[in-house]
């Protein structure tokens, strides 16, 4: 699980990135000494779990929890128990008092990486074969909806949501992550572009320096995806 921790208390900051290191599940992206830097890290990639203490300066760490439109799982990590109540409310996987023990740190974030795998079983669709024609199940509002990867044009992600554009009019709105349904596709046909997209390669009607013409729709090629995206219309 990729994870950063916040904490303006320097031992703090090492005392958990030690922990970490322990623990071969956690991948530390980034340590951070206030929620603002936290925030720019969690615009620019996908984060899994935070750390984060709650009284710091200009920024607490459960204003900044409140602040995020989407929500990693995050652990409370704190010198202070009276903020354990409002904590909770705002559905935290745990919440450490310091010192924190390693055995107490250990099960708050196995407990974290448990929930992960539950959302992701719940959130990949299956992929069957029938006939040579490969498909897919996902779950839409009430019902779970065939759709054959052919006819898959591209994917938008929506926050919580990712929207599956195909031949038919309307598209899908199904409840996953774009990172989950990208491993899943696990296909020549389909590639990332953009921390938003993934397109079809069969579907592609130009390429226009930074964007893809799919229909009538503009696809940005975003700046960390376009060599492989190159290489991959090269070959």
């Amino acid at each position: 699980m990729k994870c950063i921790i916040i904490d303006d208390e320097p031992l703090a900051l090492e005392l958990l990135e030690d922990f970490i290191a322990k623990i071969p599940f956690l991948n530390l992206v980034a340590s951070c000494s206030n929620a603002f830097d936290a925030t720019n890290i969690l615009q620019e990639q996908k984060i899994d779990l935070i750390f984060t203490d709650i009284e710091m300066p200009d920024f607490s760490g459960i204003d900044m929890i409140k602040s995020l439109d989407t929500k990693p799982m995050f652990i409370f990590t704190t010198a202070y128990s009276h903020y354990a109540v409002e904590g909770f409310n705002l559905n935290a996987i745990d919440y450490l008092v310091k010192p924190i023990p390693f055995h107490r740190f250990l099960k708050a974030a196995t407990r974290a990486q448990n929930l992960l795998k539950l959302k992701i079983e719940e959130e990949i669709p299956v992929v069957n074969q029938e006939n040579n024609q490969q498909f897919i199940f996902v779950k839409s509002e009430y019902e779970n909806l065939k759709i054959n990867l052919c006819d898959i044009k591209y994917i938008e992600s929506l926050k919580d949501y990712i929207k599956i554009y195909t031949n038919k009019e309307k598209p899908i709105l199904t409840l996953s992550s774009l990172k989950n349904f990208e491993q899943k596709l696990g296909n020549l046909n389909f590639i990332r572009v953009h921390k938003s997209f993934i397109v079809a390669l069969k579907h592609i009607y130009s390429v226009q320096r930074n964007r893809i013409i799919i229909d009538d729709k503009w696809i940005p090629i975003g700046l960390n995806y376009r060599d492989e995206f190159i290489k991959k219309i090269d070959n």
